[in-house]
């Protein structure tokens, strides 16, 4: 069976010292809630990856080629334009003219997805709940969560002798 333990810190070398400490341990930490980025905490925590990464590459794969079919479609095959004396028959050859309506289409897309993308990941969306465990980590306290199968009572003490102000289990 999982347990769910928090650890709540008002300062973030604090936690910041007790992160260090579990990595030293093995023991792996499941998330950390703070008020502010902390720094220097990426490298103690690598299997907190980011989950927009590979989103934001699709994201503007899809406005580019979106854009591409548009111009392609409204230039091209719907109402061609001599313009400029361009070829209004190919694409490829009228490619750098086009080259600011692709790009510009291709960031709306990616930062608008993402946007989208981040608030349904954060639950930012009408009727949601928040999935903070303490309220307290909004304003200036820092919590660590953790999952254990066993030694709990073990891994409480181990706690507190590091500058802990609350310990919370979730059975």
């Amino acid at each position: 069976m999982k347990n769910i333990i928090y650890a709540l810190y008002d300062k973030d070398e604090i936690i910041l010292k007790e992160i260090k400490r579990m990595n030293f341990l093995k023991i792996k930490i499941k998330n950390i809630y703070s008020p502010f980025p902390i720094h220097g905490i990426k490298k103690y925590i690598k299997h907190l990856k980011s989950p927009f990464n590979i989103k934001i590459f699709y994201y503007g794969l899809f406005g580019f080629l979106i854009s591409s079919l548009i111009t392609w479609y409204s230039m091209i095959l719907d109402w061609p334009q001599n313009i400029g004396g361009k070829p209004s028959y190919s694409f490829y050859l009228n490619l750098p003219s086009f080259i600011p309506i692709l790009f510009e289409i291709t960031i709306f897309c990616t930062a608008h997805f993402m946007c989208l993308t981040y608030f349904f990941k954060c639950n930012l969306y009408p009727g949601s709940f928040p999935k903070n465990p303490d309220v307290r980590t909004t304003d200036d306290k820092f919590l660590m969560e953790i999952r254990l199968y066993n030694n709990i009572i073990n891994f409480v003490n181990l706690l507190k002798t590091n500058g802990v102000l609350e310990i919370s289990i979730k059975i």
